[in-house]
């Protein structure tokens, strides 16, 4: 991973007990009282009623035991929570309780890349354990009326500046003009990373959730896997990926290591796997939302104690309750209305920087809880499924940045929403990706080819 170049970056500081209260009580004599004649039979139709009767009285009380139990063992797993702040330095507080959650939603997720604490598969002699750089950061939108939503995905060299962070000791940390996203993470932890990401976005950011190689393996298991399609081989020896071209139901370490693989898709650069990401992804909608995976109890009970065991979570997300509510704002959004899409950019040396223009018109659609309609590809690192004639073939190259030049790549059209779509914002080109009803394959690449 690239170092963090930047002088001015300092390293980040980063059974309750029951009471047994007795009661006294008087023993109470129990008397029988003899009636004169027979006891009359119970009838088999009475006998019947009171079993299920008894039968129906166990289960209830069974299962309320069981969901105690769940509920306990769930927030028993969260993790103390990151503080965020919002633009103005003010903390994030007064979040709604449990239900669907009343309003719009913005959410960050963000791959750490550190090895400490990981499985032994991932410690490598020759990469510093301890370093702790945010290779992956997403942000979820939902929009107010929860009719739509947007995942973006950020590239990890892409140049942003770096605002005032808080320093976990007390303090703050300097601002930076220019430095690598990825480095937010170490320089400030999750809150700084918020942070810049909201400055980028002009959005605020209440929620956020880190997560470590162990936490995706966790969560791809507790879907029981996700079904994606490769169209080309994929061979990664840095990943150990190997997959021959067709579908393959991927969980676990093989599913982390799919979302890792750089050198095997497309162009081998960072802005291929996140394409590639968006396969993943997009078929996990489509499976979550097939399987109604929303609604099914025992489904979120799983995904939440693997979240909340391992993510590191903002003081905001640490509540069960919370967590179900934003869950279920995802629950009738339509797949056509979720969109995937990747940060506009072009190539610099050494990285990649924002093409201002068409963020802008991105964020402000956004902003304005707008649906939006991509034009342009769905990058490098993925290709459309021959089975589906929505999806949208990449250009060549598209994936490497585009040219900031090209007025028509990164300013939206004259016309910027298109009142067959619903008055979506037709986005520029340089805005690329996929909506989740898209069926899209990995673009493999050999070995033989790197």
């Amino acid at each position: 991973m690239p170092p963090i170049t930047s002088d001015a970056v300092e390293p980040a500081r980063n059974r309750a007990g029951r009471g047994a209260a007795g009661r006294e009580g008087r023993s109470r004599k129990l008397s029988t009282i003899a009636r004169h004649g027979r006891l009359q039979r119970p009838s088999a139709v009475r006998t019947g009623l009171k079993i299920v009767a008894s039968t129906l009285a166990v289960a209830l009380v069974s299962g309320g035991i069981v969901a105690g139990i769940a509920l306990w063992d769930v927030a028993a797993s969260v993790k103390p929570g990151v503080a965020l702040v919002d633009s103005q330095g003010e903390a994030v507080t007064d979040l709604p309780a449990i239900g669907a959650y009343p309003g719009g939603v913005n959410l960050l997720i963000v791959g750490s890349d550190s090895r400490d604490g990981q499985d032994q598969r991932f410690i490598d002699p020759e990469v510093d354990a301890s370093g702790n750089l945010n290779d992956v950061t997403m942000l979820v939108h939902i929009s107010e009326d929860h009719s739509n939503a947007t995942v973006v995905s950020f590239p990890r060299d892409m140049f942003v500046p770096i605002p005032s962070c808080p320093d976990p000791e007390g303090g703050s940390f300097d601002s930076m003009s220019r430095q690598k996203l990825n480095t937010s993470l170490s320089y400030g932890g999750l809150a700084c990373t918020a942070l810049t990401v909201s400055q980028l976005t002009g959005l605020e950011i209440p929620f956020a959730a880190e997560v470590q190689f162990s936490g995706v393996m966790a969560m791809s298991t507790a879907l029981g896997g996700v079904t994606v399609c490769v169209a080309d081989p994929i061979e990664d020896e840095y990943t150990n990926t190997f997959l021959s071209a067709g579908e393959h139901t991927l969980e676990g370490y093989e599913a982390l290591q799919f979302l890792r693989t750089r050198h095997g898709v497309g162009d081998g650069s960072d802005l291929s796997r996140i394409s590639n990401q968006q396969v993943f992804l997009s078929a996990m909608m489509q499976q979550v939302k097939s399987a109604e995976t929303l609604t099914n109890p025992g489904i979120l009970y799983s995904l939440a104690k693997a979240a909340a065991k391992n993510m590191q979570l903002s003081d905001s997300l640490t509540s069960l309750d919370t967590m179900i509510a934003i869950a279920m704002t995802l629950r009738d959004v339509d797949l056509s209305n979720i969109a995937f899409v990747q940060y506009p950019n072009a190539a610099v040396e050494g990285g990649v920087e924002p093409i201002d223009d068409a963020a802008a018109a991105l964020f402000e659609a956004l902003g304005n809880d707008q649906p939006i309609q991509l034009t342009g590809a769905t990058g490098s690192g993925a290709v459309a499924n021959p089975t589906d004639p929505t999806a949208v073939d990449p250009a060549e190259g598209a994936d490497a940045g585009a040219d900031p030049a090209d007025p028509a790549a990164t300013a939206p059209p004259a016309d910027a929403t298109d009142p067959a779509a619903g008055g979506a914002v037709v986005l520029p080109s340089s805005v690329t990706g996929q909506t989740a009803d898209q069926r899209t394959c990995s673009r493999g690449r050999t070995l033989d080819d790197q």
